[in-house]
C-alpha cells in the first residue's frame, strides 16, 4: 500500500472521506516537512511513512470535535494539528501560533505551495498575541501541561468555544489541577489508524 492508499485508507477509518485534492495537499505537506527537516529540525520524525500515522492522521482525529468559523493553534510547530485541519476543513479559519521564527517561516512557506487561502501564520509568543477577535476552538498539541495552557489561552476564546488538549496517556493529574471557571467537557480516547499508541483529547470549557 503506497502513502496515498495509506492516507485515504486512514482517514476513511476516522471516518473522514476526503476529496482528491485534499489527500494530495495532505501528501505534499508531509513532504515540505521532509524537505525543512532536513536543514531545521522541525519534528523529531523523520521517517515520511511515520509521518503519516504520527502527524497527518493524529491531526485529523481531532477533526470531528472543532467547532466555529475561528480556529487557533498553539504552539503549532511544524503545523499541527493546524494545516492538516484546515486542508480538509475550508470552511473554517485557521490561526497557527508559534514563538519560533524558523516554524513559522515553514508555516508561511506551507500556505503558498498549498495555496491555502483559509490559514494565517502568526510569529508571537501567546501571552502576547492580540487577535482581531476571538476563537471559537483553540488547539493545542503537546504544547504545556492543561493549567499552563488554559492559563494562556481561556482569554483567547469565544463565549461558548472549546479549549481541545491533544494528549497521549490520559492527563489525571493535570486534570485534577485545572484552575476555577474551567471545566471538562469531556476526555475522549482516540484511536489513530496505524499508530499504536494512547491518544486522548481534553475538551475543556468555561463553567
Amino acid at each position: 500500500m503506497d502513502a496515498r492508499e495509506r492516507l485515504v485508507s486512514g482517514s476513511g477509518a476516522l471516518g473522514l472521506h476526503l476529496a482528491s485534492e485534499s489527500i494530495d495537499r495532505l501528501l505534499q505537506y508531509r513532504d515540505l516537512m521532509v524537505r525543512w527537516n532536513r536543514i531545521h529540525n522541525l519534528t523529531a520524525i523523520r521517517d515520511p511513512e511515520v509521518m503519516l500515522t504520527h502527524h497527518l492522521l493524529d491531526s485529523l482525529a481531532i477533526s470531528p470535535y472543532v467547532s466555529g468559523a475561528r480556529v487557533l493553534d498553539v504552539g503549532s510547530g511544524a503545523g499541527l494539528p493546524g494545516i492538516p485541519l484546515a486542508v480538509t476543513q475550508p470552511q473554517r479559519q485557521f490561526v497557527l501560533l508559534d514563538a519560533s521564527a524558523k516554524r513559522v517561516s515553514f508555516l508561511r512557506q506551507t500556505v503558498v505551495e498549498l495555496k491555502l487561502h483559509n490559514v494565517e501564520a502568526v510569529h508571537a509568543r501567546i501571552e502576547r498575541y492580540r487577535p482581531t477577535a476571538p476563537f471559537a476552538t483553540v488547539t493545542s498539541r503537546a504544547f504545556a501541561a492543561l493549567r499552563d495552557f488554559v492559563a494562556s489561552a481561556q482569554p483567547l476564546l469565544a463565549p461558548g468555544g472549546h479549549l481541545l488538549a491533544m494528549k497521549g496517556r490520559c492527563p489525571e493529574e493535570e486534570l485534577q489541577a485545572l484552575p476555577v471557571g474551567i471545566r471538562v467537557h469531556a476526555v475522549i480516547g482516540l484511536k489513530v489508524p496505524g499508530l499504536d499508541a494512547q491518544r486522548h483529547l481534553i475538551d475543556l470549557v468555561r463553567a
